[in-house]
């Protein structure tokens, strides 16, 4: 390469990471210039040559979970090893995989990315974009909870593609006012039926899962063998009677609990430590086989498996994992058993002191994509009425 065409390449790699350029418009830069020198390899070899080992994509949440990764985990590793970590938010799980499905090669512009449940796992597994982690470049595995590495395990013959990172549930939150914690524990997931409840019932309007999950629950049956769909259905009408608001976002979810709009509703335990901390009456149910979830540092195919390894292995250092779940108020992947957990962390609402995650039910991947679009339809058609 020409020692001009080099300095071309240095300024617009310099752009890119200060996010003048973005990463599809430097690939249109890479490939345009590979052609024009004749490189082997075109586009991607000089990728390689650009990036090296000084630099890996990571996508995630945005916002505040997105500031806490860059705070306590990606700056640091910067600054201990020189790699770059070039973060990214999405918009949703649907949108990322079709932006990974995209991409050419499919996944190539794709590293890292923080992906939440267990299906989603085996979405990208099922579509190849799946990696298998060099677990001995990984020590810090072995203070990971057994329960969330045995479950992705399963799903891809044994291996890893991911490394577990927080949980949580999707629970039932309840105002203190108004229900007492006995009641609350008596009922389990029947409050959601309470009829004194009437119009002060909430539910979470853009999955079907959550309130499929719970109508089983309801109905004395497991949510990942539902034998009696009749009877979920059922009770989801019955309930539509007495929801006041199907809400939408985490935002929205914590207005309705902060204003006593509703008095119970199934949520995100993380956004119940929110109103906690923030002093609202809120208490939260978990009743066995809760759904539950965790979320986890998934390595796309094509990525510099070295660079990741050694960015996930920092990234479960205690210090750096437990900075970021107190930021996103969601429990550590670590095994409490292990690692001493603050008391910011014991006091969070998933938060599994045992460290067997015992009751807390992950969504069976296979189960639940089989049926996704016959689901979500009747469940829309519920939700309006029909």
């Amino acid at each position: 390469m020409g020692k001009k065409m080099e300095e071309n390449l240095d300024r617009m790699m310099d752009a890119y990471r200060e996010g003048k350029v973005s990463r599809r418009d430097f690939m249109k830069y890479l490939g345009i210039a590979g052609a024009a020198a004749g490189i082997v390899g075109g586009p991607f070899g000089m990728a390689r040559k650009a990036f090296g080992a000084k630099s890996i994509t990571f996508h995630s949440w945005g916002g505040s979970t997105s500031e806490a990764l860059r705070k306590y985990a990606f700056d640091p590793f910067t600054k201990e090893t020189g790699i770059e970590v070039i973060d990214a938010a999405f918009t949703g799980m649907d949108t990322f995989l079709a932006q990974v499905k995209a991409s050419y090669p499919p996944g190539g512009e794709f590293n890292l990315a923080h992906l939440s449940a267990v299906y989603d796992y085996a979405r990208y597994k099922n579509l190849g974009f799946n990696s298998v982690l060099d677990e001995s470049k990984i020590p810090n595995l072995q203070n990971v909870l057994p329960k969330m590495i045995e479950t992705l395990r399963a799903i891809t013959n044994g291996k890893l593609s991911a490394v577990p990172y927080d949980y949580g549930q999707t629970g039932i939150a309840y105002n203190t006012k108004y229900i007492s914690k006995e009641k609350a524990e008596k009922l389990g997931a029947s409050l959601l039926w309470d009829k004194e409840l009437k119009g002060k019932l909430g539910s979470w309007g853009g999955d079907f899962r959550t309130n499929m999950w719970y109508a089983a629950l309801h109905t004395e049956q497991s949510p990942n063998n539902i034998t009696n769909l009749n009877a979920v259905w059922n009770a989801l009408r019955e309930q539509r009677e007495m929801v006041k608001k199907y809400w939408a976002s985490g935002s929205e979810l914590m207005s309705l609990l902060a204003n006593d709009e509703v008095y119970a509703t199934v949520a995100w335990s993380g956004r119940v430590a929110n109103l906690q901390a923030e002093g609202h009456p809120i208490g939260y149910l978990a009743p066995n086989n809760t759904y539950s979830w965790m979320e986890y540092m998934y390595v796309l195919k094509g990525t510099d498996m070295s660079v990741a390894q050694k960015l996930l292995n920092f990234m479960l250092e205690p210090e750096p994992a437990i900075a970021v779940a107190e930021a996103q108020k969601y429990p550590p992947s670590l095994d409490p058993r292990k690692i001493d957990m603050p008391k910011s962390i014991q006091k969070l609402p998933a938060f599994d002191p045992t460290g067997t995650l015992d009751g807390y039910l992950f969504a069976d991947p296979e189960y639940w994509n089989s049926h996704q679009l016959e689901w979500t339809e009747k469940w829309d058609r519920i939700k309006a009425g029909a």
